[in-house]
C-alpha cells in the first residue's frame, strides 16, 4: 500500500515563484463545512519527500480524523529531494517559506469543504519555528500551535526579520508546547517567547514537561519519543483547536 492510500490524501501541485511544490491536503470524512489547518513540517525524513515522513502524516491524518481539513507543503521543494539536509537547512529563507505558505493556506481556503473563517497553523519543531512566522504575516489565521520550535529569535535569509521581532504582527491566539530537558528551545527560550506574547498582548498558554526534551512526540525517534507528554499534549491541543476554531464538532 502507498503513503497516499495508507493516509488517505490528496497530493496537489501549486507553483511558487515558478518552482513546483508538492502539497499534501487530508480530509475529514463527511460534507463540512469545516475548519482548516496549515501544518508546517519538521525535518528528519520529511526534508526528502514528506512521503517518506511517518509522523507528518500520521499527525495530519490524526487532526484530520479529529474534524480538520489540513494541508501540509513540501517546504524543501526549492532542492533535489536527494541533496543533503545540511544545504537544505542552510539555504532555506524565511521570505521563500511565507510564498511556500500563502500558497497552501490558499488552497485550503479556496476549498469547498472548509470554513474559511476558521483557520489555523500547526507546526512541529522546525515547523514550531515555521508556524510562528507564519502566524506572524497570515493574518485571517485565528490560532497557532507550536510544538518546541527553536531558532524563533533567528531570522533565515538575508534582509528578514526573525519571527520573534514580528511577533506583534499576530493576530491569532497561542498554544505551545515544551519540553524542559530541551535545549532549542531551552526553558529561557520559551520564556523569552512568552514575554514576546505578553507584551503584544496575544492570549496564549504554554505547556511545559519535566522529562521530555525536543521532539518529545515524535514517535518514529524511540530516543525521543516522550508518550506521558506527547498524549497530554495532543489532548489538550485538540480541546484547544475545537474551542477555538471548531464550533461545528
Amino acid at each position: 500500500m502507498s503513503p497516499q492510500e495508507q493516509y488517505r490524501y490528496e497530493l496537489h501541485t501549486l507553483t511558487v515563484l515558478g518552482t513546483p511544490m508538492e502539497t499534501l491536503l487530508f480530509r475529514p470524512e463527511g460534507p463540512g463545512p469545516f475548519p482548516g489547518l496549515l501544518q508546517c513540517q519538521h525535518i528528519p525524513m520529511g526534508h526528502a519527500g514528506l512521503e517518506h515522513d511517518t509522523f507528518t502524516l500520521t499527525t495530519a491524518r490524526r487532526l484530520s480524523d479529529a474534524g480538520f481539513v489540513v494541508v501540509v507543503p513540501f517546504l524543501f521543494h526549492w532542492w533535489p529531494k536527494d541533496d543533503p539536509l545540511e544545504r537544505k537547512r542552510e539555504g532555506s529563507r524565511d521570505d521563500w517559506m511565507l510564498e511556500d505558505l500563502r500558497s497552501a493556506l490558499a488552497l485550503l481556503r479556496d476549498d469547498a469543504q472548509v470554513d474559511a473563517s476558521r483557520l489555523g497553523v500547526v507546526g512541529h519543531c522546525w515547523g514550531g519555528r515555521v508556524a510562528w512566522l507564519a502566524a506572524c504575516h497570515l493574518t485571517e489565521l485565528r490560532v497557532l500551535a507550536t510544538f518546541y520550535g527553536g531558532n524563533i529569535g533567528k531570522a533565515l535569509g538575508a534582509g528578514n526579520q526573525p519571527p520573534l521581532a514580528l511577533t506583534p504582527h499576530m493576530r491569532c491566539r497561542v498554544i505551545g508546547f515544551y519540553g524542559n530537558e530541551d535545549t532549542n528551545p531551552s526553558p529561557d527560550d520559551v520564556e523569552a517567547y512568552a514575554q514576546a506574547l505578553g507584551a503584544a498582548g496575544i492570549p496564549f498558554e504554554f505547556h511545559q514537561y519535566d522529562g521530555a526534551g525536543h521532539a518529545f512526540q515524535n514517535f518514529p525517534m524511540p530516543e525521543r519519543y516522550h508518550e506521558a507528554s506527547s498524549e497530554d499534549a495532543w489532548r489538550k491541543l485538540l480541546e484547544f483547536l475545537r474551542d477555538e476554531l471548531a464550533e461545528r464538532l
